[in-house]
């Protein structure tokens, strides 16, 4: 198991290193300067542009630029911010807390909520509770994150007086992000947690321990479930990550600082260092999640742990 996990490490390091040289690629083709974007733009003399343009290093060729901006990464130096002037990894740190509470909390929501519906669906197939739920799945599955979070603000918030509109300053300002995020994952979650039950039911180690007399609780959560969370923690797995690259919308809607809406930002604004930063951050995340996903696969069944020895 520890070898698997090292190879696994030694892994992400090309990964990492194919996401650096595409957005470090993306940057460098694109038409911008960033010495006259730092120096205020069209309003810049370009005596001062071409003095910061040498200073900064971006005359000298691709190569030798990447290798640079290689080099600084290695060191956890991804660069100074254009509009705030202070450390990429300083304003990085100081908002990825936000997105990961966020993500964390809408995935434990949709893990609770949605798992456990899939479950209970698949044993009351083509019932009117299955039906009904797979119907709710769908609608959660479909409505719009913004939508979604916008009703909840008038419901909730303005109708209500229930719920603070925006900001993270108290556990009450989770709830309605959390619901946000967590409603779509639900229907996700049940719909994939269904699917794969009633497949796993159905085969024949499971009609042979119902045939030996067991307990239908112990049919469903001794024999079938492990099988059936394979592509469950899969799917979870992917959610999670794709939650830290960042709920842009739900972050814009109640004003959460986080990742998303900060790199939204700094696109807008031509902030290249965040740019590069955030994504490769995300990137960094995404990895170890993944890495979490195949740890768990051994822990959940055996016959994957096996060939780890």
């Amino acid at each position: 198991m520890h070898t698997f996990i090292l190879r696994r490490l030694l892994m992400m390091v090309p990964v990492l290193f194919g996401v650096m040289f595409v957005i470090f690629t993306l940057v460098y083709i694109t038409p911008d300067d960033p010495a006259m974007i730092i120096l205020g733009g069209d309003r810049a003399q370009p005596e001062a542009v071409a003095a910061l343009r040498a200073e900064m290093g971006l005359d000298d060729p691709f190569l030798v630029q990447f290798t640079r901006y290689v080099a600084r990464v290695l060191r956890l130096d991804l660069g100074t911010s254009f509009s705030t002037r202070r450390p990429v990894f300083d304003e990085l740190a100081d908002r990825f807390p936000n997105t990961a509470t966020l993500a964390g909390l809408g995935v434990l929501l949709a893990i609770v909520a949605g798992i456990p519906l899939g479950i209970l669906c698949s044993t009351k197939h083509h019932s009117i509770f299955d039906n009904i739920a797979s119907m709710l799945g769908v609608v959660a599955l479909s409505i719009p994150n913004f939508w979604l979070g916008l009703l909840l603000i008038l419901f909730f918030s303005f109708n209500l007086r229930m719920l603070p509109v925006s900001g993270i300053g108290t556990p009450a300002h989770w709830i309605m992000p959390t619901l946000t995020v967590g409603l779509s994952a639900a229907g996700e979650f049940m719909r994939f947690s269904r699917s794969s039950m009633l497949e796993v039911i159905r085969q024949d180690y499971i009609r042979t321990a119902r045939a030996k007399g067991q307990k239908e609780s112990v049919v469903i959560f001794r024999h079938a479930l492990k099988n059936a969370m394979i592509p469950v923690i899969t799917i979870v797995g992917l959610s999670f990550g794709a939650l830290l690259g960042g709920a842009v919308l739900t972050e814009t809607v109640f004003a959460i600082p986080g990742v998303g809406s900060f790199m939204v930002h700094s696109i807008m604004t031509r902030d290249f260092p965040i740019i590069q930063g955030g994504v490769l951050m995300i990137a960094v995340a995404f990895s170890f999640v993944n890495l979490l996903v195949d740890i768990l696969y051994a822990l959940v069944d055996p016959r994957i742990r096996s060939q780890y020895k």
